[in-house]
């Protein structure tokens, strides 16, 4: 039994509040158990320059922790002259993630820039950043197509992410921080709805994973991702959370 209490194979508490942010186009807080990350969509009319006159629109994402997201506080990145390696990889995880799932030909000459704050961190902020941004992207993107701006919304199906790792010999879905700094081996997965690989990343940290370890990480990961993907249309209204 993990400290929290939960079976090997549950999430944490899953909440994700749709327009929690009043001026941006989209907003998901995106809360897994203690771990809430901030996501909103903003709308912008304008692509990079080498996407002009192209037809297609852009998807790309920008990441940040609070000072006071951890135990004690990390120095704001822009005053330590620039971000991290890490911050750069996670926001272009974030990016590729939900550009997977959008019709950037549908979408037109439009940009949609995905800002992923972490209030408060508890293990899993990049899945849980994902997760939420997919909710803010479709709910900017409804709002376009409300506003007759597109046809459709251009989306080919959810996306969402979540962590699974080994710890002390036990694959375990949806790890805090508390299990992922204990973990023998920890792999993140991004899934879309009906179940296409998006992006796996993982990493042995004290000897290689077997094939059935990972086999079962993969499982854990697809149950996970099934019920994050029902969280998020409950979240949007496009499926009653009573079902």
């Amino acid at each position: 039994m993990r400290l929290s209490g939960r079976s090997a194979d549950a999430l944490r508490p899953v909440r994700l509040e749709v327009g929690f942010a009043r001026y941006a186009e989209g907003s998901c807080l995106s809360c897994f158990g203690e771990t809430q990350v901030l996501c909103t969509a903003s709308v912008e009319e304008k692509v990079p320059s080498w996407l002009r006159g192209g037809g297609k629109g852009w998807v790309t994402a920008e990441y940040g922790m609070l000072p006071r997201a951890t135990h004690t506080r990390t120095p704001r990145e822009a005053a330590r002259g620039g971000q991290s390696g890490r911050t750069q990889e996670i926001q272009r995880l974030i990016g590729r993630s939900l550009r997977a799932v959008t019709d950037l030909r549908a979408l037109g000459e439009i940009q949609i820039r995905l800002d992923c704050d972490v209030l408060q961190a508890d293990g899993g902020t990049r899945t849980a950043a994902i997760t939420g941004a997919y909710v803010a992207l479709y709910q900017a993107l409804a709002g376009l197509h409300h506003q007759n701006r597109l046809a459709r919304i251009p989306l080919r199906e959810p996306v969402a992410a979540v962590s699974c790792g080994i710890v002390d010999g036990e694959a375990l879905l949806d790890l805090d921080y508390s299990e992922d700094s204990n973990a023998q081996a920890d792999a993140n997965f991004v899934l879309t709805g009906s179940g296409g690989i998006v992006e796996i990343q993982s990493t042995a940290e004290t000897e290689p994973v077997s094939q059935e370890q990972f086999d079962a990480l993969r499982a854990l990961a697809s149950k996970g991702i099934a019920e994050l993907v029902e969280a998020q249309k409950v979240a949007l209204g496009l499926l009653r959370s009573d079902r």
